[in-house]
């Protein structure tokens, strides 16, 4: 059996679930996030816990039960504490701006970068080279936070570009110069 899928789920107060037959709702205050759900996996709702279910032991089955856990489990965290990246700019220059619904990026090139705000996403920049990226859903959050760092990737020479807060940048050594006479 799954070691994932068959954990229970702790619903915390104030959140409400919306079970239906092919989907499942997770909402808190104004916060609502959706999940489309497989046929091959029962999802029960007893008190204040989520269990799913195996209908047979196929391998798609298998593989469906511990990814459904993990994105409910993921869509209740995202309602009450939801989600964040941290990205640091690292070169002369590298600057990040917050401005309204875009983000306005100096990464080196001949011209500045706007990057738009998606639905869901707040970005906040403590100072000009750091960028916070929020929202509900981590899927989304994530999937922001590649695409900013996919703009300018961080090069194992110098160390410059777009990384993640932890994320340690491997350096290479140069050409060394021949030896003079």
């Amino acid at each position: 059996m799954s070691q994932i899928g068959k954990k229970l789920i702790d619903i915390p107060d104030n959140v409400k679930i919306d079970l239906q037959d092919t989907q499942i709702s997770i909402s808190k205050d104004n916060k609502e996030l959706f999940c489309r759900l497989h046929p091959e996996v029962k999802v029960v709702v007893e008190d204040s816990t989520i269990r799913l279910d195996r209908i047979n032991d196929e391998k798609k089955s298998k593989e469906l039960h511990g990814l459904l856990r993990s994105l409910i489990y993921n869509m209740i965290i995202g309602v009450t504490e939801g989600f964040q990246k941290e990205l640091n700019l690292v070169g002369v220059g590298y600057t990040v701006e917050n401005k309204g619904n875009f983000l306005l990026l100096n990464l080196g090139y001949s011209h500045p970068i706007y990057f738009e705000k998606p639905d869901g996403i707040e970005f906040d920049s403590p100072n000009n080279t750091t960028i916070i990226i929020k929202g509900i859903d981590n899927q989304l959050v994530g999937d922001v936070a590649a695409k900013i760092r996919e703009l300018r990737k961080p090069e194992p020479y110098k160390g410059k570009g777009i990384k993640y807060k932890n994320e340690y940048i491997r350096k290479k050594a140069g050409k060394t110069v021949g030896g003079a006479a």
